[in-house]
C-alpha cells in the first residue's frame, strides 16, 4: 500500500509524520517529491495539481483534506476511484460557535459600535429585534448550527435541494422553497457543499429576496457569492451587513474592497480548522479498510458532488 500526499499551500510535515506513525508499514509520499507514481493507492488531496491524477493508474481512493471534496475535479478520476471526505466533530463544534457568535453580533450591533470607538463616538442604541436565521443546507453542518442557534432562541429555517423533516427547523426544499424562505428571515448562513448547482446562489436575485435589513454570513465557499452582487447590494442599502470567512481566492488579496468596508466583518477562513490528530486518525482508518478491502468510511455521492 503506498499512500500520497497531494495538499498544497501548506506544510504537511507534521500531519505525514501523524500519519507514517499510524500507518509504519505504509509507504507515504508527498507531492511533488514523489517516486513510482504507478505503485500509488490512496492520494490525500487540497488542491492537488490537475495534471497529477492521469500519473496515478494504479489510483483506488482519494480522501479530501476537508470536510467538503469541491478541491478535487471528480471529472478526472476513474469511476471505480471511492472519494471520501473528512467528518471531524470539533469542527462542527467550531462552526457553530462561529455562526452563532457571529449572528449575536451582528443582532447586538458590535461592528457597529467597533467603529464608533475609533471615533470616539458614545452613541448606545437597542439591539435588532430581528431573530429569525435562515440556513442554505441541512446537513451535518446546519443541523448541529440550527440546533445551538435554536437553543439560543432563535427561530431557524433551513433550505436543501430535495425534501427532508425535521420537528425543530422550517424546512424548504426547491427554488420555490429557496424564494419563500429568504423573504421571510433576517440572517442567512450558507453551508452548503460547493457544486455546479450551488457555486454563485449568493446573487443579484437570491439577494434581492432578502428583506434589506438581513445580513449574510458565507462559511461555505467563497464560490458561492457572487462578489460584485454582494459589494452593490450593500453600497444600495438592500443589504444590512455581511460576514465572509471564505473567499474565491486566498489569501484574500490586499487590494480587495472587503478589506476597508464598514458593513463587512471579515475572517482569514477560521470558522472551523480541521484538527490533525482526528484528520490523521481518520485517513489512517481509511487506509487500513482499504487494505482490507472494507467499505471506506464518509464516502461521498460522487453524482451529486458530496
Amino acid at each position: 500500500m503506498s499512500v500520497l500526499v497531494a495538499i498544497t499551500g501548506r506544510d504537511n510535515t507534521k500531519l505525514i509524520a501523524q500519519l507514517q506513525a499510524r500507518l509504519p508499514s505504509t509507504k507515504i509520499q508527498q507531492w511533488p517529491d514523489c517516486n513510482n507514481l504507478e505503485t500509488i493507492d490512496f492520494v490525500l488531496a487540497w488542491k492537488a495539481p490537475h495534471d497529477m491524477w492521469a500519473k496515478l493508474p494504479n489510483l483506488k481512493a482519494v480522501s479530501s483534506f476537508g470536510a467538503g471534496v469541491d478541491s478535487i475535479d471528480l471529472n478526472l478520476l476513474g469511476d471505480d476511484v471511492d472519494v471520501v471526505r473528512i467528518v471531524d466533530e470539533k469542527l462542527a463544534q467550531d462552526m457553530t460557535e462561529y455562526v452563532l457568535t457571529h449572528v449575536l453580533a451582528q443582532k447586538l450591533r458590535l461592528k457597529e459600535y467597533f467603529i464608533k470607538q475609533t471615533q470616539q463616538q458614545w452613541k448606545p442604541k437597542r439591539a435588532y429585534e430581528q431573530n429569525k436565521v435562515g440556513i442554505l443546507g441541512f446537513g451535518e453542518l446546519g443541523k448541529v448550527c440550527a440546533k445551538r442557534l435554536i437553543a439560543n432562541n432563535f427561530t431557524v429555517n433551513a433550505w436543501a435541494h430535495t425534501h427532508k423533516t425535521s420537528n425543530t427547523v422550517n424546512l424548504f426544499y426547491g427554488e420555490q422553497g429557496l424564494q419563500n424562505m429568504l423573504s421571510n428571515i433576517d440572517y442567512l448562513v450558507c453551508l452548503l457543499p460547493l457544486t455546479k448547482k450551488t457555486k454563485g446562489i449568493i446573487n443579484k436575485s437570491t439577494i434581492s429576496m432578502l428583506p434589506n435589513h438581513a445580513v449574510i454570513i458565507n462559511v461555505a465557499r467563497g464560490e458561492h457569492v457572487i462578489e460584485a452582487d454582494l459589494l452593490k447590494a450593500l453600497e444600495e442599502n438592500s443589504l444590512r451587513a455581511a460576514v465572509i470567512d471564505v473567499f474565491e481566492h486566498e489569501p484574500l488579496s490586499e487590494e480587495h474592497p472587503y478589506w476597508q468596508h464598514d458593513k463587512i466583518t471579515l475572517t482569514p477562513h477560521c470558522a472551523a480548522l480541521s484538527d490533525i490528530n482526528s484528520v490523521s486518525a481518520q485517513i489512517a482508518e481509511n487506509v487500513e479498510r482499504l487494505q482490507q478491502g472494507i467499505t471506506l468510511n464518509n464516502r461521498i455521492d460522487r453524482t451529486k458532488g458530496y
